[in-house]
């Protein structure tokens, strides 16, 4: 049961980023953590062709200051770090292709916690390069020590902050990115803490903007307040130094408490990214429809359906899927990411969802508006009755020749845990990211970069591997 009885939740955090030393590091953490290294990377070059992001290196362009860090796509532009890492930040959600968060425990009904990667990845990005040449040794620890807090915090916050209409990864993925530069920084005692005590109050970001910019500049300001609260803390400015915990701290004021029987689990002496682990997207859209898009995709494969055979689409899922997965007909590339009716549509017109589909010109063309409009989405009472804690759906297609065809999804999800991509599926998609931004020797150097990272001498290396403009 969520109590919000005094904790120790932020001092341990704190020790914990503190002691951490690459060598405590588990060889699977070190694997799995080089491996969202890389899907980050291929994610922020992507990212950084969307317009959100470009709208946004502009004005930090045009705000200038102090030239810390590289602004993605701007060339040899710099400005201060956590400007640098606001438009970073975005660009890494902005195809909604980053990494999620698992979670088992029935009590978080949506098993979808936060985007774990891009916060503390964009936090030692544009940290490294105000600080100058940092090892990748270091950087891959403060990388992995962001993910453990932010994870770790999110899975013992109650899941009330996401069903009231929190967006954790802007809120929790703040302090991913702080832990993850006040350990570049080298933060300590008082001042450590009191950046966690700045990042519970800039913590921020709604689900009503899902389908919108917003949406990834909720991890574009998370990124960046990261930052902030790290930098402004190694000035001396202060915070209340256990923010995350008692009646008025974070986890109790954003989420309605802790789940107090999970504190054992430690920071640290479990790994989140390896137990429950995290799962890298095959698709740029919600976690919660890959298992619906992949089984329209086999049923659409296997019996050789074309858009012209289908008179109607019926999809049967729960709540935990078509709540948040909320456009009816989608109009735009950004609602077709919550839109059951515009996914399932591509994989029938297209057989595929890749950044060639998640544009305006796609969506609203006229085969995607049609299409759409034949689909329903239906609330069905025996999916609903196992649970909210899996997500199940079942696809009912009607051809205009009479027969219907009929599928089921995978409980175990392509990217997750259970169903991992392999190492080579990985690097597709990382190749499918930045096809027709990088040339193939930039694209074969960003793959060499990220699966060498422990060995590198300057870790500000990934941050010019990425960069365009």
């Amino acid at each position: 049961m969520a109590t919000n009885e005094p904790g120790h939740v932020t001092e341990d955090a704190a020790q914990f980023i503190e002691a951490v030393r690459f060598e405590d590091l588990p060889a699977d953490v070190l694997t799995i953590a080089r491996r969202c290294v890389l899907d980050g990377l291929g994610l922020f070059v992507a990212g950084g062709a969307e317009e959100s992001v470009r709208i946004l290196a502009a004005d930090a362009v045009d705000q200038g200051g102090r030239a810390d860090a590289l602004v993605l796509g701007r060339g040899a532009a710099k400005v201060p770090a956590a400007l640098a890492a606001r438009v970073l930040g975005t660009a890494g959600h902005a195809h909604d292709w980053d990494d999620t968060q698992v979670s088992r425990d029935p009590r978080h009904i949506y098993g979808l916690l936060t985007h774990p990667t891009i916060p503390p990845l964009t936090a030692a990005l544009t940290v490294v390069q105000k600080l100058g040449k940092i090892s990748g040794r270091d950087f891959l620890t403060a990388f992995v020590a962001g993910i453990e807090v932010e994870s770790k915090i999110s899975e013992w916050m109650a899941s009330d902050h996401y069903r009231k209409g929190f967006h954790s990864s802007a809120t929790v993925g703040t302090f991913g990115a702080m832990a993850a530069a006040a350990k570049l920084a080298g933060l300590g005692g008082d001042k450590l803490r009191h950046a966690f005590g700045m990042a519970a109050s800039f913590g921020a970001g709604l689900r009503c903007n899902f389908g919108t910019m917003t949406k990834p500049l909720h991890v574009g300001r998370a990124s960046e307040n990261g930052v902030t609260a790290a930098l402004l803390a190694d000035r001396g400015f202060t915070a209340d130094p256990a923010a995350l915990d008692g009646p008025w701290g974070f986890m109790e004021v954003m989420g309605g408490g802790v789940y107090r029987d999970k504190l054992d689990q430690g920071f640290g002496r479990t790994w989140s990214m390896v137990d429950p682990g995290i799962s890298i997207k095959p698709y740029p859209s919600g976690i919660l429809t890959h298992q619906s898009m992949d089984a329209l995709l086999k049923l659409v494969t296997e019996n050789d359906v074309k858009p012209g055979d289908v008179k109607k689409i019926d999809f049967f899922a729960g709540s935990n899927i078509l709540n948040p997965i909320r456009y009816t007909v989608a109009k735009n590339h950004l609602q077709a990411k919550f839109s059951m009716a515009a996914l399932l549509s591509m994989m029938v017109i297209a057989r595929r969802a890749g950044r060639a589909e998640f544009t305006d010109q796609f969506v609203q063309g006229a085969a995607m508006q049609d299409l759409q409009g034949r689909v329903t989405c239906i609330l069905d009472a025996a999916i609903e009755s196992q649970g909210m804690d899996v997500i199940r759906s079942r696809i009912e297609v009607e051809l205009k020749s009479g027969e219907t065809l009929v599928q089921e999804a995978d409980e175990r999800y392509r990217g997750g845990p259970d169903k991992p991509m392999t190492d080579d599926d990985l690097e597709q998609k990382t190749a499918a990211c930045v096809a027709g931004i990088l040339d193939p020797a930039r694209t074969s150097a960003l793959i060499d970069a990220a699966r060498g990272v422990v060995d590198l001498d300057d870790a500000g290396d990934l941050a010019r591997a990425i960069q365009t403009g």
